[in-house]
């Protein structure tokens, strides 16, 4: 279960709802600033533990070694666990953390200021001291290309098992699949169903068909063509009527199956594209200026 936009005053009854419904991993991070209530929902279900996976990540302003592990006993005391199934690097980019306030340092204009004397390997060195302490499990990475996974794997002592990308019909990441699947790193589909914006997934005509054909909704036709190709799906709700829904997945015929693998061909698009983003100084995070359908 995603919980990323999901609003602290909804989000502990969404977790609940999901947890019911039979949901077990529970995606999360400290800049999604609603920790604290996924931990009472955590709590007040009395799910044991071990039967939990939870994911949170690192944000950009605690990249700095000697903020790592604060960083994620934060998240831990909010989450109420002793221990994170895995943590990832949120983003390959480091800001600078303004000491005194303990929020990301900001110019005059109010846009984000950059850590250049911290680097991936270095940060990537503490998370592994967080596995070394049993605080936790597995590391890895989110919104990281070949070449940062490269940078990575050239000096870690313990491997990235994930990383977390936006991934759907419209941006399939067939190249970047198929590096994890062969450094035996799994990929976590974050905005399985776009972002709401222009262009929507749940418009599209082929998603359209074959949700007909089977008698599904286009959510759930996501869903399954995101599992059926070997990746892990986060979907995010709040509703418990989607939630339950989004939680059946099913299989598709093969000419169904590459039917939407060849939507991309014709209408691609990245919806978080952080070269729009003009608050981080719009960087090119992922090496492509242009990506539009």
């Amino acid at each position: 279960m995603g919980t990323w936009q999901a609003q602290p005053d909804q989000v502990r009854n969404a977790v609940l709802a999901a947890l019911d419904i039979g949901y077990r991993h529970l995606d999360c991070a400290e800049v999604y600033a609603n920790e604290n209530e996924i931990g009472l929902a955590i709590e007040e279900s009395a799910i044991p533990r071990q039967e939990l996976w939870i994911t949170s990540k690192l944000w950009n302003n605690k990249h700095a070694p000697k903020n790592v592990e604060p960083a994620c006993r934060q998240t831990l005391k909010a989450l109420r666990t002793h221990y994170l199934d895995l943590y990832l690097i949120h983003w390959p980019v480091a800001f600078k953390l303004d000491e005194k306030t303990g929020e990301t340092a900001v110019d005059r204009d109010g846009n984000v200021i950059y850590d250049e004397s911290v680097t991936l390997e270095d940060t990537w060195k503490a998370l592994e001291k967080l596995v070394d302490a049993g605080l936790v499990r597995a590391i890895g990475v989110s919104n990281f290309t070949i070449s940062k996974i490269q940078q990575i794997l050239k000096i870690a002592r313990i491997k990235p098992v994930m990383n977390q990308v936006e991934l759907h019909p419209y941006l399939p990441q067939n190249e970047l699949k198929e590096f994890c699947e062969r450094n035996e790193i799994l990929l976590t589909a974050y905005a399985p169903f776009g972002s709401g914006k222009e262009p929507s997934l749940f418009e599209d005509q082929v998603l359209k068909k074959v949700a007909e054909k089977y008698k599904k909704t286009v959510p759930q036709v996501l869903v399954s063509w995101a599992v059926q190709r070997g990746t892990i799906v986060i979907p995010k709700s709040v509703n418990p009527e989607r939630l339950q829904a989004n939680f059946q997945d099913f299989e598709m015929d093969k000419e169904d199956m590459d039917e939407i693998n060849n939507i991309s061909k014709t209408t691609r698009h990245r919806f978080f594209a952080t070269t729009e983003w003009k608050q981080w100084g719009c960087p090119d995070v992922f090496g492509e200026r242009t990506l539009v359908n």
